[in-house]
Parts: C-alpha cells; sequence; structure tokens
C-alpha cells in the first residue's frame, strides 16, 4: 500500500513540474556511471594468481567503467562519454588486436531514430536505425535516487552474437573428461558465448517526465536513473534541469552509414575471420601443438 502512495505522490509531482517541461527551449543533462564486472574464474582465472588476477582488473577498469552524459530534451537525447585523459590504449574494447568502441549515441523518440558511431578495427561506422523498444513491465517497487523517487520496471533484451560485453564461458561438464577433451581449445572464442536473451532492470522518475535515458534505454513514462543488464551497471550521479549555457544536440554524422543489422553484420564476420586466423596459429607456427 505504501508504494502505492508513492507512485501516487510522484503523479503529483510530475503534474505540478509539467510546466517546465512545456517550455520550447527545455534542456536537462544527466551524468552517469557506467560499470560492468568480470568473472575470472570463467576468463582462464583459475589459472592466474592472485597479482595476475589483479594486474588484468585494473587494465580493464578503464575500459570497463566509464562516465557520460545524457544531453535531452523533450524530443531528443545524445549520449557521450566525458572526454579524459587515458593512458595510450586504454579507450575503446580489444579482442586478440581487434579494437572496437562506441561514440556519440543519439536518440529522437518522435521520429524513433537512432544512430550511434562506431569504431571498428579503425574504420567508422555510422550505424542508422530505428529505435528498437523495449516491452517494459513496470512494478510497484520504489526507490529514492537522490532528490528522486524512482520505480522499477523491467523487460526482457534480445542479444545477437555481437553483444561480447554479456558474453560467458561455454557451459562445459567439467566431472566428464570426454566432454572436456572433446571441447578443448586454444582459441578463446571458442570457449565463449552470448546467451540470446537477458533480463533489464530500470529505475526511472516520473518527476522528469521524459521517455528518455542512458545509452540505448528509452521508453519509459520518466527518465532512466539507473539500469542493469548482465554484469553492466549504469547509475545516475547528478541531474542538472534547464542549464544556463544550452548544448545544441548535434545528429552524428561520422563514418560509413548501415543498419544496426548490417553493422552487427560486419562484426560477426570479422570475428569469424578473426578466429580463424586463431585456430590456424594453433596448428602450425609458434602455435603448433604436440601430440
Amino acid at each position: 500500500m505504501k508504494s502505492y502512495s508513492k507512485i501516487i505522490v510522484s503523479a503529483i509531482l510530475m503534474f505540478l513540474t509539467v510546466s517546465m517541461f512545456a517550455q520550447k527551449d527545455f534542456q536537462g543533462k544527466a551524468y552517469y556511471f557506467s560499470k560492468t564486472t568480470m568473472d575470472m574464474e570463467n576468463f582462464g582465472g583459475r589459472e592466474m594468481n592472485d597479482q595476475q588476477k589483479k594486474q588484468i582488473a585494473d587494465r580493464m577498469k578503464s575500459m570497463f567503467e566509464k562516465t557520460y552524459v545524457l544531453t535531452f530534451n523533450k524530443e531528443e537525447s545524445i549520449y557521450k562519454e566525458e572526454e579524459k585523459l587515458e593512458a595510450p590504449g586504454a579507450g575503446g574494447m580489444r579482442f586478440g588486436g581487434m579494437s572496437m568502441s562506441g561514440g556519440d549515441q543519439y536518440k529522437n523518440v518522435k521520429e524513433n531514430k537512432l544512430m550511434v558511431e562506431n569504431d571498428f578495427f579503425g574504420k567508422q561506422f555510422l550505424v542508422n536505425d530505428e529505435l528498437q523498444k523495449l516491452e517494459w513491465v513496470i512494478t510497484a517497487e520504489t526507490k529514492q535516487i537522490g532528490k528522486y523517487l524512482a520505480i522499477k520496471a523491467t523487460a526482457v533484451k534480445k542479444l545477437d552474437d555481437t553483444d561480447f560485453m554479456s558474453a560467458r564461458r561455454r557451459n562445459r561438464d567439467d566431472n566428464n573428461e570426454k566432454v572436456k577433451d572433446s571441447t578443448k581449445t586454444d582459441n578463446l572464442m571458442d570457449e565463449i558465448e552470448i546467451p540470446k536473451e537477458q533480463t533489464v532492470t530500470a529505475w526511472y522518475t516520473p518527476q522528469i517526465p521524459i521517455n528518455q535515458g542512458p545509452g540505448e534505454y528509452w521508453g519509459l513514462p520518466g527518465l532512466i536513473l539507473e539500469v542493469s543488464s548482465g554484469r553492466t551497471t549504469i547509475l545516475c550521479s547528478k541531474i542538472v534541469m534547464n542549464p544556463n549555457e544550452k548544448e545544441e544536440i548535434k545528429v552524428p554524422s561520422k563514418g560509413k552509414e548501415v543498419t544496426q543489422a548490417e553493422y552487427s553484420e560486419i562484426v560477426k564476420k570479422k570475428m569469424e575471420e578473426m578466429s580463424e586466423m586463431f585456430r590456424g596459429r594453433g596448428r602450425d607456427g609458434g602455435g603448433r601443438r604436440n601430440n
């Protein structure tokens, strides 16, 4: 009963602030911190000592801990990583010498448009596609995030073969030596798999009644302040409403224009190519196996 009373109070607050959001030049900025954890035991961690695990964790920290700014108005938003000095090679994500990183991410909820700049293996791509809407289930659970009342919502997100942040080690029967021997491989890409779907948990505030959020997330009746999917959590740390200096929300324009499906296929083919390369190294040259 208490949860529903909070929702009613939130609805009243939303009504009282609607005039502010009706302003033609309304704008806001939300600052987010993104953190992804890695299960070292599932990615060769069992063979590492504590010092080696710490060294890898330190290297991955700059890769998996990022700060972002979401600049939004009633219809548009641009999601950018905060600029900061990094150690050489710290940016982006690498898989056996292959790098990939995401740039500015633009959403227009009125036109149902998504545009993302991606750097993949030294090439710039501009993903131009429709927004993918999740089927959110709004619950009665609430919590306070800063000065905002947040409401919990969940959804199931479909994943494709390029969602590497959700990768996990393939399920193997450790008690069956025959299974272990038949599936043993020197190629890391053969050792991982990506689940077909993932549960997403979001917390949004109707006190900021726009259906925007960090990254690819949107579609709730209020700004998303927190979202968790797999091992990644994105948290809002600060919100500035109607800043003195307005920022133009520019549509990304760098790179070869492709759809999301086309970009995923490009990444998938390159990963398969790299996987074959690793297999070749395992069969001959310096990576020759001893029988």
